[in-house]
Protein backbone atom coordinates (compact mmCIF):
# COMPACT_ATOMS: atom_id res chain seq x y z
CA UNK A 1 0.00 0.00 0.00
CA UNK A 2 0.62 3.63 -0.76
CA UNK A 3 1.06 5.64 2.75
CA UNK A 4 1.61 9.78 2.92
CA UNK A 5 2.69 10.87 6.35
CA UNK A 6 2.36 14.61 6.46
CA UNK A 7 3.50 16.91 8.86
CA UNK A 8 2.12 20.55 7.93
CA UNK A 9 4.12 23.55 8.47
CA UNK A 10 3.01 25.37 11.65
CA UNK A 11 1.94 28.62 10.41
CA UNK A 12 3.99 30.63 12.50
CA UNK A 13 6.69 28.99 11.12
CA UNK A 14 6.10 30.62 7.48
CA UNK A 15 5.76 34.00 9.42
CA UNK A 16 8.34 37.10 8.69
CA UNK A 17 9.54 36.25 11.58
CA UNK A 18 10.16 32.82 10.86
CA UNK A 19 13.65 31.68 12.86
CA UNK A 20 14.09 28.50 10.29
CA UNK A 21 16.36 27.25 13.37
CA UNK A 22 13.77 26.83 15.31
CA UNK A 23 11.54 24.71 13.17
CA UNK A 24 14.54 22.47 11.71
CA UNK A 25 15.07 21.02 15.50
CA UNK A 26 13.14 17.82 15.89
CA UNK A 27 11.88 15.29 13.29
CA UNK A 28 7.83 14.42 13.28
CA UNK A 29 8.22 11.81 15.76
CA UNK A 30 4.43 10.86 16.20
CA UNK A 31 4.20 9.78 12.53
CA UNK A 32 7.24 7.75 12.46
CA UNK A 33 5.90 6.04 15.57
CA UNK A 34 2.57 5.19 13.88
CA UNK A 35 4.74 4.21 10.38
CA UNK A 36 6.24 1.34 12.69
CA UNK A 37 2.24 -0.54 12.65
CA UNK A 38 2.71 -0.31 9.11
CA UNK A 39 3.52 -3.85 7.06
CA UNK A 40 7.07 -4.26 5.82
CA UNK A 41 6.04 -4.58 2.20
CA UNK A 42 4.16 -1.12 2.54
CA UNK A 43 6.01 2.22 0.77
CA UNK A 44 5.95 5.14 3.28
CA UNK A 45 6.91 8.56 2.25
CA UNK A 46 7.25 10.79 5.53
CA UNK A 47 7.35 14.11 4.59
CA UNK A 48 7.99 17.19 6.87
CA UNK A 49 7.01 20.80 5.75
CA UNK A 50 9.13 22.55 7.91
CA UNK A 51 12.86 20.84 6.22
CA UNK A 52 11.48 20.28 2.96
CA UNK A 53 8.55 21.49 -0.19
CA UNK A 54 6.15 18.95 -0.07
CA UNK A 55 5.24 16.62 -2.81
CA UNK A 56 1.60 17.12 -3.68
CA UNK A 57 1.87 15.66 -7.49
CA UNK A 58 2.26 12.14 -5.62
CA UNK A 59 -0.80 9.53 -5.81
CA UNK A 60 -1.23 7.68 -2.18
CA UNK A 61 -3.48 5.43 -1.35
CA UNK A 62 -3.72 6.70 2.20
CA UNK A 63 -2.84 10.17 3.87
CA UNK A 64 -1.84 10.44 7.23
CA UNK A 65 -1.42 14.20 8.24
CA UNK A 66 -1.16 15.29 12.23
CA UNK A 67 -3.14 18.17 12.94
CA UNK A 68 -1.74 21.26 15.62
CA UNK A 69 -3.50 24.77 16.17
CA UNK A 70 -1.32 26.41 14.28
CA UNK A 71 -1.09 24.32 11.25
CA UNK A 72 -4.73 22.65 11.06
CA UNK A 73 -6.41 25.39 8.32
CA UNK A 74 -2.95 24.45 6.14
CA UNK A 75 -3.26 20.46 7.36
CA UNK A 76 -7.68 20.36 5.99
CA UNK A 77 -6.40 22.12 2.75
CA UNK A 78 -3.76 19.32 2.53
CA UNK A 79 -6.57 16.60 3.24
CA UNK A 80 -9.28 17.97 0.76
CA UNK A 81 -6.32 18.02 -2.17
CA UNK A 82 -5.73 14.82 -1.57
CA UNK A 83 -9.30 13.53 -0.87
CA UNK A 84 -10.50 14.94 -4.50
CA UNK A 85 -7.39 12.75 -5.96
CA UNK A 86 -9.44 9.71 -4.37
CA UNK A 87 -6.86 9.15 -1.52
CA UNK A 88 -8.13 7.73 1.92
CA UNK A 89 -7.64 10.82 4.34
CA UNK A 90 -6.78 10.12 8.14
CA UNK A 91 -6.64 13.21 10.97
CA UNK A 92 -4.73 13.20 14.17
CA UNK A 93 -3.45 15.18 16.32
CA UNK A 94 -3.21 17.29 19.23
CA UNK A 95 -6.20 20.10 17.99
CA UNK A 96 -8.37 16.97 16.10
CA UNK A 97 -8.65 15.59 19.70
CA UNK A 98 -9.59 19.13 20.71
CA UNK A 99 -12.19 19.69 18.01
CA UNK A 100 -13.17 16.26 16.40
CA UNK A 101 -16.40 18.26 14.74
CA UNK A 102 -13.68 20.87 13.03
CA UNK A 103 -11.78 17.90 11.32
CA UNK A 104 -14.20 15.89 10.62
CA UNK A 105 -15.41 17.14 7.34
CA UNK A 106 -11.81 17.22 5.97
CA UNK A 107 -11.40 13.68 6.80
CA UNK A 108 -12.73 9.80 6.08
CA UNK A 109 -10.93 8.64 9.89
CA UNK A 110 -10.09 10.88 12.61
CA UNK A 111 -8.33 9.48 15.55
CA UNK A 112 -9.07 10.91 19.05
CA UNK A 113 -6.20 10.90 21.61
CA UNK A 114 -3.06 9.10 21.42
CA UNK A 115 -3.04 6.61 18.54
CA UNK A 116 -1.01 3.35 19.24
CA UNK A 117 -3.39 1.18 19.62
CA UNK A 118 -6.28 3.21 17.24
CA UNK A 119 -4.00 2.83 14.34
CA UNK A 120 -3.36 -0.43 14.43
CA UNK A 121 -6.89 -1.34 14.72
CA UNK A 122 -7.67 1.00 11.79
CA UNK A 123 -4.74 -0.28 9.75
CA UNK A 124 -6.73 -3.59 10.07
CA UNK A 125 -9.98 -2.34 9.41
CA UNK A 126 -8.96 -0.39 6.19
CA UNK A 127 -7.66 -3.24 4.62
CA UNK A 128 -10.78 -5.25 5.17
CA UNK A 129 -12.74 -2.54 3.59
CA UNK A 130 -14.31 -1.59 7.18
CA UNK A 131 -12.66 1.63 8.15
CA UNK A 132 -14.86 3.52 10.97
CA UNK A 133 -15.11 7.51 10.71
CA UNK A 134 -13.71 7.82 14.63
CA UNK A 135 -11.57 6.15 16.48
CA UNK A 136 -10.98 6.91 20.22
CA UNK A 137 -8.23 5.76 22.28
CA UNK A 138 -9.05 3.31 24.84
CA UNK A 139 -5.95 1.63 25.55
CA UNK A 140 -2.94 3.89 27.99
CA UNK A 141 -0.30 1.38 27.60
CA UNK A 142 2.97 1.92 25.55
CA UNK A 143 4.99 -1.16 26.79
CA UNK A 144 5.82 -3.47 23.63
CA UNK A 145 5.67 -1.01 21.22
CA UNK A 146 7.89 -1.51 18.04
CA UNK A 147 10.61 0.31 17.59
CA UNK A 148 10.18 3.75 15.72
CA UNK A 149 10.40 3.71 12.02
CA UNK A 150 13.19 6.16 12.05
CA UNK A 151 14.28 5.24 8.41
CA UNK A 152 11.92 7.51 7.08
CA UNK A 153 13.08 10.64 8.68
CA UNK A 154 15.60 12.47 6.77
CA UNK A 155 18.54 13.19 9.56
CA UNK A 156 20.69 15.86 7.56
CA UNK A 157 17.45 18.17 7.86
CA UNK A 158 17.16 18.24 11.46
CA UNK A 159 20.23 19.42 13.87
CA UNK A 160 18.56 17.16 16.87
CA UNK A 161 17.54 13.76 14.86
CA UNK A 162 18.13 12.01 18.38
CA UNK A 163 14.79 13.11 19.60
CA UNK A 164 13.12 10.56 21.70
CA UNK A 165 10.20 10.31 23.63
CA UNK A 166 9.66 7.61 26.48
CA UNK A 167 6.47 8.61 28.20
CA UNK A 168 2.96 10.05 27.13
CA UNK A 169 1.77 13.40 28.63
CA UNK A 170 2.45 15.12 32.31
CA UNK A 171 1.44 14.60 35.79
CA UNK A 172 0.00 17.39 36.63
CA UNK A 173 -2.84 19.36 35.04
CA UNK A 174 -2.41 22.98 34.46
CA UNK A 175 -5.41 25.42 33.21
CA UNK A 176 -3.53 26.32 29.83
CA UNK A 177 -1.69 22.99 29.19
CA UNK A 178 -2.87 21.48 25.56
CA UNK A 179 -2.41 18.04 26.30
CA UNK A 180 -5.32 17.65 28.87
CA UNK A 181 -7.79 17.25 26.48
CA UNK A 182 -5.72 14.93 24.10
CA UNK A 183 -5.48 12.15 27.05
CA UNK A 184 -8.95 12.76 28.46
CA UNK A 185 -11.24 9.97 29.49
CA UNK A 186 -8.01 7.69 30.76
CA UNK A 187 -4.25 8.10 32.55
CA UNK A 188 -2.67 11.39 31.53
CA UNK A 189 1.03 10.19 32.30
CA UNK A 190 2.50 6.75 31.57
CA UNK A 191 5.73 5.34 30.54
CA UNK A 192 7.76 3.02 28.38
CA UNK A 193 9.19 -0.38 30.54
CA UNK A 194 13.09 0.81 31.41
CA UNK A 195 14.25 -1.82 29.40
CA UNK A 196 12.39 -1.00 25.94
CA UNK A 197 13.63 2.87 26.95
CA UNK A 198 17.39 1.83 27.09
CA UNK A 199 16.95 -0.31 23.97
CA UNK A 200 15.79 2.47 21.75
CA UNK A 201 18.76 4.88 23.27
CA UNK A 202 21.04 2.09 21.95
CA UNK A 203 19.81 2.04 18.57
CA UNK A 204 20.49 6.32 18.42
CA UNK A 205 23.81 6.93 17.21
CA UNK A 206 26.49 9.48 18.29
CA UNK A 207 25.99 10.84 21.71
CA UNK A 208 23.39 14.17 22.11
CA UNK A 209 19.74 13.43 22.73
CA UNK A 210 16.69 15.30 23.41
CA UNK A 211 13.91 13.96 25.92
CA UNK A 212 10.99 15.17 23.70
CA UNK A 213 8.89 14.18 27.25
CA UNK A 214 6.79 16.60 28.69
CA UNK A 215 8.06 15.69 32.22
CA UNK A 216 11.09 13.09 31.73
CA UNK A 217 11.08 13.22 35.75
CA UNK A 218 7.73 13.11 36.28
CA UNK A 219 7.47 9.11 37.55
CA UNK A 220 10.45 8.23 39.98
CA UNK A 221 10.94 4.90 39.53
CA UNK A 222 11.31 5.24 35.81
CA UNK A 223 13.40 7.93 35.52
CA UNK A 224 15.36 6.38 38.77
CA UNK A 225 15.63 3.36 36.25
CA UNK A 226 16.46 5.07 33.29
CA UNK A 227 19.27 7.27 34.41
CA UNK A 228 21.06 4.62 36.38
CA UNK A 229 20.74 2.35 32.95
CA UNK A 230 21.96 5.48 31.19
CA UNK A 231 24.92 5.62 33.08
CA UNK A 232 28.32 4.41 31.45
CA UNK A 233 26.46 5.27 27.83
CA UNK A 234 28.43 7.86 27.31
CA UNK A 235 25.56 10.02 26.31
CA UNK A 236 25.05 13.74 26.76
CA UNK A 237 20.57 14.70 26.56
CA UNK A 238 17.98 17.26 27.77
CA UNK A 239 14.65 17.24 28.62
CA UNK A 240 11.80 18.96 30.96
CA UNK A 241 11.52 18.67 34.69
CA UNK A 242 9.36 20.84 36.97
CA UNK A 243 10.89 22.90 39.82
CA UNK A 244 9.81 20.21 42.35
CA UNK A 245 10.78 17.32 40.78
CA UNK A 246 14.24 18.80 40.77
CA UNK A 247 14.28 20.02 44.50
CA UNK A 248 13.08 16.33 45.51
CA UNK A 249 15.55 13.19 46.55
CA UNK A 250 18.53 12.73 44.32
CA UNK A 251 16.93 12.16 41.42
CA UNK A 252 18.59 15.52 39.38
CA UNK A 253 21.88 14.35 40.26
CA UNK A 254 20.83 10.87 39.13
CA UNK A 255 19.86 12.47 35.63
CA UNK A 256 23.22 14.80 35.84
CA UNK A 257 25.31 11.36 36.36
CA UNK A 258 23.48 9.92 33.46
CA UNK A 259 24.46 13.08 31.03
CA UNK A 260 22.47 15.59 31.61
CA UNK A 261 23.14 18.87 30.23
CA UNK A 262 20.37 21.21 29.63
CA UNK A 263 16.74 21.52 31.19
CA UNK A 264 13.81 22.99 30.68
CA UNK A 265 11.53 24.45 33.08
CA UNK A 266 8.19 25.96 33.22
CA UNK A 267 8.47 28.57 35.75
CA UNK A 268 5.78 30.54 34.31
CA UNK A 269 5.30 33.56 36.41
CA UNK A 270 6.80 35.21 38.97
CA UNK A 271 3.47 35.69 40.94
CA UNK A 272 1.70 32.90 43.65
CA UNK A 273 -1.55 34.35 42.50
CA UNK A 274 -1.26 33.57 38.37
CA UNK A 275 0.20 30.23 39.61
CA UNK A 276 -3.17 29.44 41.71
CA UNK A 277 -5.27 31.41 38.65
CA UNK A 278 -3.66 28.85 35.97
CA UNK A 279 -3.33 25.58 38.25
CA UNK A 280 0.20 25.51 38.17
CA UNK A 281 0.61 23.71 42.34
CA UNK A 282 3.42 22.15 41.38
CA UNK A 283 5.23 25.49 41.14
CA UNK A 284 3.26 27.33 44.76
CA UNK A 285 5.39 27.18 47.59
CA UNK A 286 8.57 26.46 45.45
CA UNK A 287 12.18 27.73 45.83
CA UNK A 288 13.16 28.53 41.92
CA UNK A 289 16.35 30.47 43.05
CA UNK A 290 17.08 26.82 45.15
CA UNK A 291 16.61 24.53 42.45
CA UNK A 292 18.53 27.07 40.15
CA UNK A 293 21.52 26.79 42.27
CA UNK A 294 21.14 23.33 42.65
CA UNK A 295 21.24 22.61 38.77
CA UNK A 296 24.01 25.09 38.18
CA UNK A 297 25.98 23.41 40.69
CA UNK A 298 25.65 20.23 38.12
CA UNK A 299 26.60 21.72 35.35
CA UNK A 300 22.85 21.99 33.98
CA UNK A 301 22.10 24.38 31.43
CA UNK A 302 18.35 25.59 32.41
CA UNK A 303 15.79 27.04 29.84
CA UNK A 304 13.39 28.89 31.82
CA UNK A 305 9.75 29.02 30.08
CA UNK A 306 7.44 32.00 31.29
CA UNK A 307 3.95 33.34 30.15
CA UNK A 308 2.62 36.72 29.91
CA UNK A 309 -1.20 37.86 29.93
CA UNK A 310 -2.15 36.46 33.65
CA UNK A 311 -4.82 38.38 34.94
CA UNK A 312 -2.61 39.26 38.10
CA UNK A 313 0.37 40.95 35.23
CA UNK A 314 0.81 44.40 35.09
CA UNK A 315 2.85 46.61 33.00
CA UNK A 316 6.07 45.79 34.96
CA UNK A 317 6.12 42.04 34.78
CA UNK A 318 8.71 42.26 31.92
CA UNK A 319 11.14 43.85 33.00
CA UNK A 320 10.68 42.04 36.54
CA UNK A 321 10.76 38.96 34.68
CA UNK A 322 13.91 39.80 33.01
CA UNK A 323 16.06 41.11 35.35
CA UNK A 324 15.10 38.02 37.56
CA UNK A 325 15.93 35.67 35.04
CA UNK A 326 19.46 37.43 34.16
CA UNK A 327 20.48 38.00 37.66
CA UNK A 328 19.50 34.12 38.02
CA UNK A 329 21.63 33.10 35.41
CA UNK A 330 19.26 31.39 33.22
CA UNK A 331 20.78 30.72 30.13
CA UNK A 332 18.06 30.53 27.63
CA UNK A 333 14.14 32.23 28.18
CA UNK A 334 11.37 31.00 26.38
CA UNK A 335 8.00 33.69 26.44
CA UNK A 336 4.71 33.27 25.75
CA UNK A 337 1.92 35.09 25.54
CA UNK A 338 -1.14 33.57 27.42
CA UNK A 339 -2.87 31.74 24.80
CA UNK A 340 -6.54 29.93 25.38
CA UNK A 341 -6.26 26.67 23.43
CA UNK A 342 -9.36 24.95 22.27
CA UNK A 343 -9.98 21.53 24.92
CA UNK A 344 -8.40 23.17 27.84
CA UNK A 345 -10.00 24.95 31.24
CA UNK A 346 -8.31 28.18 30.16
CA UNK A 347 -10.85 28.28 26.83
CA UNK A 348 -13.53 27.12 28.41
CA UNK A 349 -13.52 29.62 31.25
CA UNK A 350 -12.45 32.50 29.02
CA UNK A 351 -15.21 31.54 26.28
CA UNK A 352 -17.46 31.25 29.28
CA UNK A 353 -16.78 35.06 30.11
CA UNK A 354 -17.00 36.15 26.68
CA UNK A 355 -13.41 36.67 26.73
CA UNK A 356 -12.12 34.43 23.43
CA UNK A 357 -11.63 37.15 20.66
CA UNK A 358 -11.92 34.66 17.77
CA UNK A 359 -11.23 31.23 16.06
CA UNK A 360 -8.54 32.06 13.96
CA UNK A 361 -5.80 28.80 15.01
CA UNK A 362 -3.18 30.45 12.75
CA UNK A 363 -3.02 33.22 15.35
CA UNK A 364 -2.61 30.82 18.46
CA UNK A 365 0.85 30.80 17.99
CA UNK A 366 1.68 32.19 21.55
CA UNK A 367 3.15 35.09 20.10
CA UNK A 368 -0.50 37.09 19.58
CA UNK A 369 -3.49 37.99 21.72
CA UNK A 370 -6.62 36.04 21.10
CA UNK A 371 -8.62 37.20 24.44
CA UNK A 372 -9.86 40.25 26.62
CA UNK A 373 -6.90 41.04 28.80
CA UNK A 374 -6.97 41.99 32.30
CA UNK A 375 -4.42 44.58 33.97
CA UNK A 376 -2.77 44.86 30.57
CA UNK A 377 -4.23 46.22 27.51
CA UNK A 378 -3.51 44.20 23.92
CA UNK A 379 -1.09 46.37 23.01
CA UNK A 380 0.94 46.76 26.06
CA UNK A 381 1.04 42.92 26.18
CA UNK A 382 2.41 42.61 22.88
CA UNK A 383 4.74 45.07 23.46
CA UNK A 384 6.45 43.86 26.58
CA UNK A 385 6.47 40.51 25.38
CA UNK A 386 8.44 41.55 22.14
CA UNK A 387 10.53 43.56 24.47
CA UNK A 388 11.50 41.17 26.80
CA UNK A 389 12.97 38.79 23.91
CA UNK A 390 15.31 41.66 22.69
CA UNK A 391 15.90 42.67 26.06
CA UNK A 392 16.55 39.07 27.59
CA UNK A 393 18.98 38.78 24.71
CA UNK A 394 20.51 41.68 23.81
CA UNK A 395 24.28 41.23 24.54
CA UNK A 396 24.87 43.58 27.43
CA UNK A 397 22.03 41.03 29.12
CA UNK A 398 24.00 37.75 27.80
CA UNK A 399 27.09 38.86 29.22
CA UNK A 400 25.64 39.62 32.52
CA UNK A 401 24.09 36.32 33.12
CA UNK A 402 27.10 34.19 32.02
CA UNK A 403 28.88 36.07 34.46
CA UNK A 404 26.93 35.04 37.51
CA UNK A 405 28.44 31.50 37.27
CA UNK A 406 31.42 30.65 39.69
CA UNK A 407 33.31 28.44 37.46
CA UNK A 408 34.96 30.13 34.22
CA UNK A 409 34.44 27.57 32.09
CA UNK A 410 30.35 27.96 32.38
CA UNK A 411 31.04 31.85 32.12
CA UNK A 412 32.61 30.99 28.57
CA UNK A 413 29.70 28.32 27.60
CA UNK A 414 26.99 30.56 28.76
CA UNK A 415 27.81 33.32 26.55
CA UNK A 416 28.46 31.02 23.65
CA UNK A 417 25.51 29.09 23.61
CA UNK A 418 23.08 32.42 24.60
CA UNK A 419 24.62 34.23 22.01
CA UNK A 420 25.15 31.10 19.35
CA UNK A 421 21.37 30.42 19.39
CA UNK A 422 19.89 33.81 19.06
CA UNK A 423 22.44 35.96 17.13
CA UNK A 424 23.83 34.29 14.50
CA UNK A 425 21.16 33.55 12.22
CA UNK A 426 23.32 33.87 8.76
CA UNK A 427 24.93 31.14 9.81
CA UNK A 428 21.93 28.59 10.56
CA UNK A 429 20.23 29.82 7.99
CA UNK A 430 23.25 28.93 5.71
CA UNK A 431 23.91 25.53 7.30
CA UNK A 432 20.61 24.47 7.09
CA UNK A 433 20.13 25.82 3.03
CA UNK A 434 23.27 23.77 2.10
CA UNK A 435 22.20 20.77 4.26
CA UNK A 436 24.96 20.62 6.55
CA UNK A 437 22.82 21.25 10.14
CA UNK A 438 23.41 17.78 11.23
CA UNK A 439 27.24 17.28 10.54
CA UNK A 440 28.03 20.53 12.95
CA UNK A 441 26.50 18.10 15.73
CA UNK A 442 29.93 15.96 16.11
CA UNK A 443 32.36 18.83 15.80
CA UNK A 444 29.96 20.96 18.09
CA UNK A 445 30.16 18.07 20.74
CA UNK A 446 33.69 17.58 20.03
CA UNK A 447 34.81 21.20 21.21
CA UNK A 448 32.95 21.47 23.95
CA UNK A 449 34.98 21.99 27.38
CA UNK A 450 34.22 20.30 30.84
CA UNK A 451 32.32 21.73 33.63
CA UNK A 452 33.90 19.98 36.44
CA UNK A 453 30.96 19.86 39.03
CA UNK A 454 29.19 18.22 36.42
CA UNK A 455 29.42 13.97 37.88
CA UNK A 456 29.39 14.00 41.35
CA UNK A 457 31.19 10.40 41.03
CA UNK A 458 33.49 11.18 38.36
CA UNK A 459 35.46 13.75 36.38
CA UNK A 460 33.04 16.29 34.39
CA UNK A 461 31.66 15.19 30.85
CA UNK A 462 31.12 17.63 28.50
CA UNK A 463 27.77 19.59 28.27
CA UNK A 464 25.53 19.48 25.28
CA UNK A 465 26.40 22.15 22.50
CA UNK A 466 23.15 23.45 22.64
CA UNK A 467 20.84 25.50 24.81
CA UNK A 468 17.93 24.47 26.22
CA UNK A 469 15.52 25.13 22.60
CA UNK A 470 13.84 28.36 23.42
Amino acid sequence: MRIKMILPALTEAKSPFWRPIKYSLFPPLGLATLAAYCRPDDVIDLQDEHVEVLDTEDDPELVVIQVYITNAFRAYALADLYKKKGAYICLGGLHVSSLPEEAMPHADSIFIGPGEDTFPQFLADFRNGVARKVYRNSERDIAGIPPIRRDLIKRQRYLVPNSIVVSRGCPHHCDFCYKDAFFEGGRSFYTQAVDEALAEIDRLPGRHLYFLDDHLLGHQRFATGLFDGMRGMNRVFQGASTIDAVLRGDLIEKAANAGMRSVFVGFETLSRGNLLQSNKRQNIGQDYEQAIRRLHSLGIMINGSFVFGLDEDDPDVFRRTVDWAVKNSLTTCTFHILTPYPGTRLFRDMEAQGRILHRNWDLYDTRQVVYKTVGLSAAQLKKGYDHAYRSFYSWPNIWKASMGHEDLKHRLKHFAYAGGWKKFEPLWNFLIKSEGLNKMLPLLEAILSRVHKTDQNGPGRPLSPFPAIA
